[in-house]
């Protein structure tokens, strides 16, 4: 398929609304793809060129694209072709095309309408080719050498074409659909309809990638070569591609937890980073042994040096275990806050951190070993298999757990952790499979007791919808208040609370930076907001803030149908996305 195509397609996706407009429009797309196509496809309409635990980025700012874009001949002025080549000091395009940024405040729009009208022949493998080229160039003078391919890319195509180039330099395509839609979109292309998507969800959540899934689930099926049904009961986990997480409900009691749920495992709840590690002796394609990412999927092994020594930890070939990271003081064995934990999120003098914070992984699940998926296997079996699979070591320890169906017990294990510093108790079903996700009542964890949270007995994670200038003291920073939602069983976020509360001017600065990296032109597809709440600035679903709040009650104004009394932002969760924000169905369970 040509790129100028797939461009329009992706044109004529942005300009829906309805998510079963979406879904259908997206099938049409999927099914007029060659198979060869399905997978980059599918990772440049989400903004990239490769699955997002593989974390190839382009290292290219938005002013590094701006002086790329006024270096395209453009007709952008009457009467004159401003380009970077026609102009000595290239100050009149560049000025031209900041002061179009600043007004539109897209910058594949800006480059959309500044270019010549180019016909172009490149086809959707073609681009991505260049620009994976683009993306992998690197030492000295690394910088211009990029600069000049973009140039050279954006020169040879159309201006919708070139609107999306750039928007998926910037990793920001704003399509309005999630990998939920994609999986209904790729039923849809073979049945006619949703039927197929919970078959769908469930292949995506045991190896997360969508564009080896769509490429497996469409290649043969559209040509009517095999049976769908098959394809997806024999998809299933694979070492280096990470397992979408399981994830906590919450529940007021222990009480209720052993009504709803029978006999447990408890765990301690570490105040960690949620760490999947992807062990294969024999190496992966780029020689290294093992692989790490985080609840979001995000490649984290350079954090974790450590990691190397699992190969002589345990005797295994493959293993695919899920635990949390956390640092310590081996001198007293004490556990670190997760502020200390996370130093080594740094990119550089890793070596150094890595000295100053040691880190030990608490190991509570494993989900593959040698050549066998075990995420269908009971939780009391999973356990089991743990035992047996590292030798001694100080930096991979067996969480420790008790098996109870005892309310009393439980509750008395929850506080005892919380004495511990830790976060209380995680509570797991003991004859369960490992879920992906919050569906079912599989995981869950108790309420924090009333305190410094706030009124309600445990925080919100709620995503940034939007922001309002402020006003008074803080039109200074011009943002006051944020718009924040929750989700519904769709995907779509509700708005629940304006927060102006807890935020401080350095607070402030730095929420609006983050938010206009973000920020678009007109209402995301995926929210639904009364029009009294409106922001002044729209921000695209992707930040999410922990909120307290005191109690939580009926409004006709928030979409949600519900409201948050005297909410406060209490930190930001860089560890989540969108949709891993609480739902409208947990709301009950907070009160």
């Amino acid at each position: 398929m040509l790129f100028s195509t797939f461009s329009t397609a992706l044109e004529e996706l942005e300009q829906l609304s309805s998510r079963l407009d979406m879904t259908e429009r997206l099938a049409q797309l999927f099914v007029q793809l060659d198979s060869s196509e399905l997978a980059p496809a599918s990772y440049l309409m989400q903004g990239s060129l490769v699955p997002p635990y593989l974390s190839l980025e382009f290292q290219l700012s938005t002013k590094m694209l701006l002086r790329a874009i006024a270096r395209v001949p453009s007709d952008f002025v009457v009467g004159s072709s401003l380009s970077l080549f026609g102009d000595e000091d290239g100050s009149s395009a560049e000025i031209e095309v900041n002061k179009r940024y600043k007004k539109v405040g897209d910058l594949g729009q800006v480059v959309a309408e500044w270019m010549q009208v180019t016909n172009s022949g490149l086809t959707i493998l073609e681009v991505h080719a260049a620009l994976e080229k683009i993306a992998r160039f690197s030492g000295t003078g690394s910088q211009d050498t990029k600069l000049s391919a973009v140039v050279a890319l954006l020169s040879s195509v159309d201006g919708v074409s070139a609107k999306f180039i750039v928007r998926i330099i910037l990793g920001k395509v704003r399509l309005g659909f999630s990998a939920m839609t994609m999986l209904d979109a790729l039923s849809w292309a073979v049945v006619g309809d949703k039927s197929h998507h919970k078959l769908l969800e469930d292949a995506y959540q045991k190896r997360a990638d969508i564009g080896v899934l769509a490429e497996t689930y469409l290649a043969d099926i559209v040509a009517s070569k095999t049976d769908p049904v098959a394809v997806l009961a024999a998809y299933s986990v694979k070492v280096g591609i990470p397992v979408v997480p399981a994830l906590c409900h919450r529940l007021n009691s222990s009480q209720e937890i052993i009504d709803k749920m029978g006999e447990v495992i408890a765990e301690p709840k570490y105040d960690g980073l949620r760490v999947q590690i992807h062990f294969k002796r024999s190496g992966f394609q780029d020689g290294t042994t093992v692989r790490a990412y985080t609840r979001n999927l995000d490649d984290v092994t350079h954090m974790f040096p450590e990691l190397s020594e699992l190969k002589n930890s345990t005797d295994e070939e493959a293993l695919i275990l899920d635990s949390e990271a956390i640092g310590y003081n081996p001198e007293t064995n004490e556990l670190l806050p997760f502020q200390e934990t996370m130093t080594r999120k740094r990119k550089h003098d890793i070596g150094a951190a890595s000295e100053k914070v040691p880190i030990k992984f608490f190991v509570f699940d494993v989900l593959f070993r040698v050549n066998i998926g075990l995420i269908d296997k009971k939780l009391r079996e999973r356990k089991d298999v743990l035992k047996g699979l590292f030798k001694n070591n100080r930096t991979f320890e067996l969480a420790s757990y008790i098996i109870t169906s005892d309310p009393v017990l439980l509750r008395e294990y929850h506080e005892d952790q919380l004495s511990k510093g830790l976060e209380g108790a995680v509570i797991k079903k003991v004859d369960s499979d490992y879920q992906s996700g919050r569906k079912g009542w599989k995981w869950v964890k108790i309420k924090e007791e009333e305190g410094t949270s706030g009124k309600l007995k445990d925080t919100l994670d709620v995503v940034v919808m939007g922001y309002y200038a402020g006003r008074g003291k803080r039109s200074q920073f011009g943002i006051g208040a944020l718009l924040v939602g929750v989700l519904d069983e769709t995907e779509s976020v509700k708005t629940i609370a304006k927060i102006g509360t807890g935020l401080s001017e350095k607070r402030l600065v730095d929420l609006k930076q983050r938010c206009d990296s973000f920020a678009v032109e007109k209402m995301p597809s995926q929210y639904v907001v009364d029009g009294s709440l409106a922001p002044d600035v729209w921000v695209h679903p992707s930040l999410v803030i922990e909120i307290a709040a005191d109690e939580i009650t009926r409004s006709p104004n928030h979409t949600a149908g519900v409201a948050l009394r005297f909410p406060r932002l209490m930190s930001i969760r860089e560890d989540k996305n969108w949709t891993d924000a609480t739902s409208i169905a947990e709301l009950d369970s907070l009160q």
